[in-house]
């Protein structure tokens, strides 16, 4: 690094984020704004979710964050193609002017979440700024990067979340804009209400930025496309567009999320091998229970330590106490007490490397599903083992984050998540 990128980087105390033109969905061209949206896209579950969102209208963002072909290359080339049309034939359009987003989103329940949509200035994690809490599996992130330059574009935001202060210019300017009328409102098919305002003025955007500089941030959902904007900007020298990636801020303070579990599904294991592997190992007993009493079983079991649930064989099967002598062995002894007693941890370290022999970056061998009741009729249907876990508090995940060690792959599932459609970030010089 040259002295004055030196500086520039040293001068850099906080948070960085960028108004750009939003590239959003034209209503007039589009059926419905609702109709257009998906859920991240590693929350589609495939194929059946996939299908469902490309049937919902022509236009829908999967067929961008999602692209079906024979190839990677050719999938890749026509998501870039597809955006190409989409612009050209205003279907897609970038807004007038540079600006914030506020984001809103209404659960059912009544449950509000607000934040700030924006271009994030992408750090490395020596710089303390934005703190990954789990592992990346390194051909997601290449599979990511190949399709963000193919379409040179951040077609949808990560979730971050920071802790800001009870006297926070930024809430009070999110809470400012959310009184007037939304730049466009929606509800998705889950009953999730969704409004966006757009964030034009120079002071208000001084202001949140000014804010913003004193914060760091926890990756709370798209550490693979944290990861792929980190190896983007590597690739180009700066200053260029990829200096920053899309990212949506939620302060936690005025609006917690929820965390929970994401499982797993190993293919090729059926559930009684994977019963009778762990027969001597754990406490394992059969539940003659639906699914929501069994998670609450699960719960219940979490407390005391180390519990799972196994499915796929038309009931459901609890498995606690392990063996300590069997965790001895198997768990690694280098990292604080905190990450040797996660269900993940365990689960990975001591499960799936030692007793079922599953690797956990295969997707051969195992996936990662964010809905339990999907995740037990997939392996019904085909045979495997689900694995249902049990989510882990916040307060853990943060602190972890702070000492600097990452948590096993897809071990958290913070929410409620940003629909993936409703702005878009073209990398244009």
């Amino acid at each position: 690094m040259n002295a004055a990128g030196h500086s520039e980087a040293t001068e850099r105390r906080g948070l960085e984020l960028t108004p750009f033109r939003g590239l959003r969905y034209d209503p007039d061209r589009v059926g419905s704004l609702a109709a257009v949206t998906s859920p991240p896209y590693d929350v589609v579950v495939r194929p059946d979710g996939l299908h469902h969102l490309e049937s919902a209208d022509p236009h829908n963002i999967v067929r961008l964050i999602l692209p079906q072909a024979i190839t990677p290359t050719a999938r890749n080339e026509q998501a870039a193609r597809t955006l190409r049309r989409w612009r050209t034939e205003g279907v897609l359009a970038p807004d007038p002017e540079p600006g914030l987003y506020v984001y809103e989103q209404t659960d059912p329940d009544g449950t509000l979440q607000r934040g700030l949509i924006g271009a994030l200035r992408v750090t490395d994690p020596a710089d303390g700024l934005v703190l990954p809490h789990e592992d990346v599996m390194p051909h997601i992130v290449a599979e990511r990067a190949d399709l963000m330059r193919a379409t040179s574009a951040n077609l949808e935001p990560l979730l971050l979340t920071y802790r800001g202060d009870h006297a926070s210019p930024a809430a009070d300017i999110i809470e400012r804009t959310a009184e007037k009328p939304p730049l466009l409102a929606t509800t998705t098919e889950d009953g999730v209400a969704h409004r966006l305002w757009t964030l034009t003025d120079p002071s208000d955007i001084a202001a949140v930025r000014a804010d913003l500089s004193g914060h760091q941030a926890l990756i709370a959902d798209g550490h693979h496309r944290w990861a792929t904007y980190r190896r983007l900007r590597a690739d180009h020298p700066s200053p260029s567009p990829w200096d920053h990636g899309l990212v949506l801020l939620v302060d936690t303070v005025r609006y917690p999320l929820r965390v929970r579990a994401i499982h797993r599904l190993l293919h090729g294991l059926p559930v009684t091998d994977a019963l009778f592997a762990v027969r001597d190992l754990f406490r394992v007993r059969r539940l003659e229970a639906s699914l929501p009493e069994a998670l609450t079983a699960l719960a219940d079991a979490a407390h005391a330590g180390n519990a799972y649930l196994l499915a796929g064989d038309g009931a459901y099967h609890l498995l606690d106490r392990p063996d300590p002598a069997f965790l001895a062995r198997t768990v690694p002894t280098d990292r604080p007490p905190a990450w040797r007693t996660l269900d993940a941890t365990v689960l990975h370290t001591a499960l799936l490397a030692h007793v079922w022999h599953v690797p956990e970056d295969s997707p051969a061998h195992i996936a990662y599903i964010h809905d339990a009741a999907a995740t037990v009729a997939k392996a019904e249907h085909d045979g495997g083992t689900a694995v249902l876990m049990h989510p882990v508090r916040e307060d853990v995940v943060r602190e972890l984050a702070r000492e600097g060690v990452t948590m096993p792959r897809k071990s958290t599932s913070f929410g409620p998540k940003p629909a993936s459609g409703l702005v878009l970030r073209a990398l244009e010089r």
